[in-house]
């Protein structure tokens, strides 16, 4: 019994019970949130089809994804000529009709190799960091999380970098992996090791301050709704509806952030596809530009469908994660009991 609450946190659960409440919720929000990627893709394309030497993001739920369209037959899943969609309605009703509910996941596969693990770590580390500072130090306050969240998210994203950097060399270059050690290692003793992170300066730009927001409105929103009746008769919708709120909360104050990320992202993929494309411009160039071409609204772009698609998204993560995390504990508690 004591070697057994030695391995466990400050919360009741070991880690490995962490990372598998997190796996699951990783999971489960990219089987919710997928199809609605899709469907925008799908509409996308059918008003300007996507063709070789053209890239776009694809969003699981979880993190976002360059695609590459390195041959037309490739990119031609994304879009079927002959069906016409008239809507999002319409498209979900249209795919499944004629190209069966599998299309609705379209993509999802390949992606989960990164989204899944990253989601682990990002959770695992934030509740690992936050009940450290805690417990370990004594540290308390409402900053707690906010600090927390932010080198959680910063880990995360650091090791996963590289993993994607990867992945979009190998799919628009049709690398086998022999040939991707060759080329990483031509990378590396041309711009050292540092050229393996290319991208991470604006994803850590919005990344960080996003899951910053995000874990202190959490906290903030959870700790308001605990005093109420609807947190005893079910947590899960208290972690649902803060996790919702929180999200769009940190959503809509990091969109500029999230608006660069995407053309940065874009950019990077245009770079892979061959070296005629012009040269990438630095976050604060790419902000710069934006706003002289669009004004300050320009940074703004897109501010509903990214509410609509993080909210959500955020709402089932961290809903699921908690449901797996209070399962743990009760296991835990009648394990103990036994003992």
């Amino acid at each position: 019994m004591a070697a057994e609450e030695s391995s466990s946190s400050p919360g009741g659960i070991t880690p490995l019970q962490q990372i598998l409440a997190s796996g699951t919720g990783a999971l489960l929000t990219s089987l919710f949130v997928t199809p609605l990627d899709v469907v925008k893709i799908r509409l996308q394309a059918q008003r300007k089809p996507l063709s070789k030497g053209r890239c776009f993001l694809y969003c699981n739920g979880l993190m976002d994804h360059l695609f590459v369209c390195q041959h037309a037959t490739a990119c031609s899943t994304w879009y079927r000529a002959p069906t016409y969609f008239n809507g999002t309605l319409d498209a979900f009703v249209k795919i499944t009709r004629h190209e069966g509910l599998t299309s609705l996941w379209s993509g999802l596969p390949p992606t989960l190799v990164m989204a899944v693990p990253a989601t682990i770590i990002y959770f695992t580390c934030y509740d690992q960091l936050r009940d450290f500072l805690c417990y370990g130090l004594g540290y308390h306050g409402s900053h707690i999380p906010l600090i927390a969240g932010a080198l959680a998210r910063l880990g995360a994203v650091t090791v996963i970098s590289p993993l994607e950097l990867i992945r979009t060399k190998m799919q628009s270059r049709q690398l086998s992996y022999m040939e991707l050690g060759v080329c990483l290692r031509s990378a590396v003793s041309q711009d050292g090791w540092l050229s393996l992170w290319k991208g991470w300066g604006p994803t850590v730009l919005r990344d960080v301050p996003f899951s910053a927001l995000y874990w202190f409105n959490y906290e903030l929103v959870k700790k308001k709704m605990s005093n109420t009746k609807a947190a005893v008769e079910s947590p899960f919708l208290v972690s649902f509806s803060a996790g919702a709120v929180s999200g769009a909360v940190a959503a809509v104050l990091t969109l500029p952030f999230d608006v660069v990320k995407t053309q940065r992202q874009i950019e990077l993929g245009n770079l892979e596809l061959g070296p005629s494309r012009k040269q990438r411009s630095s976050t604060w160039g790419a902000m710069r530009r934006i706003r002289a071409e669009s004004g300050t609204r320009g940074l703004f772009a897109g501010f509903l469908p990214r509410v609509i698609k993080v909210a959500p998204a955020c709402a089932i993560m961290i809903s699921s994660y908690e449901f797996g995390k209070n399962f743990f504990q009760q296991q835990n508690k009648i394990k103990q009991q036994n003992v």
